[in-house]
């Protein structure tokens, strides 16, 4: 039995389509489980089996953990996110599970000034004194943030940054969802830490104009300043300081460290990456 948290996220839902296909018994976990079983059964997974469990309640962890001997966690970044990515870890080792599979950050170094990467680095340290044999999945950005360029594309024909013409990593979560299921029923790929990526970079420019010539309307990239950024996302776009202070910290780091593809998702599927040109084929109507 696998238990996944966090399988209403992109990647949960990715992941459990997944293991669904090929049988593997899965309990999806949820802190609503009513709202989550209204779900699966508009997505006619229906079989899948719930629990109700919530990541600050060790109790409920422990109580949808028995029985699992796997467990797959993908929480979304929270300032919390130390206290109960720790908590699942513990509850974990207290209920017999035996194997953990971990969505983290790739920005591990500790001189990285990104405090996401910083909270990712201590619960990588408590899942490595946990005692449990783990798996780490380090995924770079993901293709599907990009749907949150959309609304400023559809009414503007234009998206903002700070990055100017640096390439960046991105990669698709059913990718990730992918590799993630093999880690889970493929005992010999569990162990490592994977850093997951596409096969290319790809600047904004370049983002800006593969969308013009699919929507067929010019996109413009509009390149800011990073208090310019951070003002447009709190005070526009309303996101929470702690996270718009996390797309910007992310941005400047990207123009100072160089991103390169690795080839970890070929080695564990045996196949490329999805593109990000196939990508953008696939969900054009998001961006028009």
């Amino acid at each position: 039995m696998i238990a996944i948290i966090g399988a209403t996220g992109t990647i949960g839902q990715a992941l459990l389509e997944r293991l669904r296909d090929v049988d593997v018994p899965v309990r999806a976990l949820s802190r609503d489980p009513g709202k989550l079983r209204h779900r699966l059964e508009a997505q006619r997974r229906s079989a899948v089996e719930i629990a109700a469990a919530d990541a600050s309640d060790p109790d409920s962890l422990r109580r949808a953990f028995a029985g699992a001997d796997q467990v797959f966690f993908a929480l979304s970044n929270s300032p919390d996110q130390v206290k109960e990515e720790s908590a699942i870890i513990q509850s974990a080792a207290q209920s017999g599970v035996r194997h953990l599979v971990k969505i983290s950050s790739p920005l591990f170094e500790p001189s990285a000034p990104v405090a996401v990467a910083g909270w990712h680095r201590e619960i990588e340290k408590v899942l490595k004194n946990s005692g449990l044999d783990y798996t780490v999945l380090r995924p770079y950005a993901f293709m599907q943030n990009l749907f949150g360029l959309a609304p400023t594309i559809a009414a503007q024909n234009g998206f903002f940054g700070i990055m100017g013409d640096t390439p960046c990593n991105f990669v698709d979560c059913r990718d990730i969802a992918d590799a993630a299921a093999e880690v889970l029923t493929r005992p010999g790929r569990r162990g490592g830490i994977y850093t997951l990526t596409g096969s290319e970079t790809y600047s904004y420019p370049e983002i800006a104009s593969r969308l013009s010539e699919i929507l067929n309307r010019p996109i413009l990239y509009i390149h800011m300043e990073p208090a310019e950024l951070l003002h447009h996302l709190t005070e526009r776009a309303r996101m929470p300081l702690w996270l718009a202070n996390h797309v910007v910290e992310i941005q400047t780091l990207s123009m100072k460290v160089p991103e390169r593809p690795t080839d970890s998702i070929k080695q564990l599927l045996g196949r490329a990456p999805r593109t990000l040109d196939a990508f953008l084929q696939e969900y054009a109507d998001r961006f028009r």
